[in-house]
């Protein structure tokens, strides 16, 4: 099965833009190669860019605090185990309490570094970072790979608090659904969401051996779905079988 998400807003898309970066990066730190080192590094001025945003880390901050909130409510039930209850509000005080006593932005501190600074400027640019354009830059590529390694540990340090609670609210909001067999019609499938509920993921699995590929579009009203199958020439057309998939909503 492949899954797919599709985010209602702007802000689950900037947490799985995110989430996708992290774990880009945790591949990358645990190989040897220069050239994936690197890749790291410029994953690690992507986080940076996409963290940028001035309201990023105070909204995420509010969502562990509504999360918190939320599920303590739970307290009390006796279909919930306690012991369960407390580690994850534990986790998520952690991560509340690490993102709220980091300064500035994810990243902030590494913009003080002029070295690695000259590097992002230069990456923005097709082929910026040659050896003749950043002979220091390719000194260190040619180092010892732990040596790299425990630079760029140290450099992805910074991110961490962020990392942390990114996992967590995505987690969080993943548990929150439950999966339901659906049927596309002729390709297609449409639903109206319930009412009184804000949904903020979809989520879809699909056997991989049909050769589907989902187009999502949504809203906080209407999701839908159109089954669409890839031609030699790479172009997408609707596929006007039925077909069935998995889907949750996610609130």
């Amino acid at each position: 099965m492949i899954l797919y998400e599709y985010p209602f807003n702007e802000r689950i898309r900037t947490y799985l833009r995110l989430e996708h970066l992290f774990g880009r990066l945790g591949q990358l730190l645990a190989r040897d190669a220069a050239l994936d080192h690197h890749f790291a590094l410029i994953t690690i001025f992507e986080v940076m860019d996409v963290t940028s945003r001035a309201d990023l880390k105070s909204e995420a901050l509010k969502d562990l605090e509504k999360q918190k909130v939320h599920i303590a409510t739970y307290r009390g039930n006796p279909a919930i185990s306690e012991v369960s209850l407390d580690a994850i509000l534990a986790r998520l005080e952690g991560a509340f309490q690490h993102l709220s006593r980091q300064h500035g932005k994810p990243g902030h501190d590494l913009t003080d570094n002029e070295w690695l600074m000259s590097i992002r400027s230069r990456a923005a640019i097709p082929g910026g970072t040659c050896g003749f354009d950043l002979p220091a830059y390719h000194a260190w590529q040619q180092s010892q790979s732990a040596a790299r390694r425990a630079d760029l540990h140290a450099w992805a340090a910074t991110l961490a608090p962020m990392a942390e609670a990114i996992t967590l609210l995505l987690q969080i909001l993943r548990d929150s659904g439950k999966p339901q067999k659906m049927m596309a019609v002729a390709g297609q499938f449409q639903q109206t969401l319930p009412q009184g509920r804000t949904f903020q993921l979809l989520r879809l699995r699909i056997d991989e051996s049909m050769q589907l590929i989902p187009e999502i579009s949504g809203n906080r009203l209407m999701a839908s779905v159109r089954l669409m199958r890839q031609d030699a020439d790479g172009k997408l057309h609707l596929a006007r079988e039925d077909a069935p998939f998995e889907l949750a909503l996610c609130a």
